[in-house]
């Protein structure tokens, strides 16, 4: 009756399982930093975002005739009943300028989880219209004339 249990030999041997743990060791520790960079970096999308938004906004807010003025705000996470996507903080939008000339749009990444690569190869890319300030922090600047 012992030769019957003996002679089974279906299952895994500890080895094999020892080594199928330290593959997937191996994958996550080459997978984790890479979906940290892509976190980080959609933080600093999503600002973007918000700051495209706000532009396409005081569009159409200019597109109605009678408003000729700016409506500016400073810290604020509502503009023109646009809602920012505050990603993972307190994203604020600060609009200021003049409506004939240049205006602009400053927003601040709440939550200070851009990546200072992406800023730093961003401000250095960007056309004059758009770019990070990385000498001020987490803000994304975008002009409109």
């Amino acid at each position: 009756m012992l030769q019957k249990l003996r002679g089974n030999s279906q299952g895994f041997t500890l080895i094999e399982l020892m080594i199928v743990i330290a593959i997937i060791g191996i994958l996550a520790a080459i997978a984790i930093p890479n979906f940290i960079a892509y976190r980080n970096k959609s933080y600093c999308s999503a600002a973007e975002s918000d700051a495209n938004s706000v532009a396409a906004t005081l569009a159409d807010y200019f597109a109605i005739p009678e408003n000729t003025t700016l409506p500016t705000t400073g810290g604020a996470s509502t503009y023109q009943g646009y809602q920012l996507s505050n990603k993972g903080g307190q994203n604020q939008v600060a609009v200021s300028g003049d409506a004939d000339d240049t205006i602009t749009i400053i927003v601040t990444d709440g939550s200070g989880r851009c990546d200072t690569a992406y800023k730093s190869a961003s401000a250095t890319n960007a056309t004059a219209i758009n770019k990070w300030q990385t000498a001020t922090g987490d803000t994304y600047v975008k002009y409109m004339d």
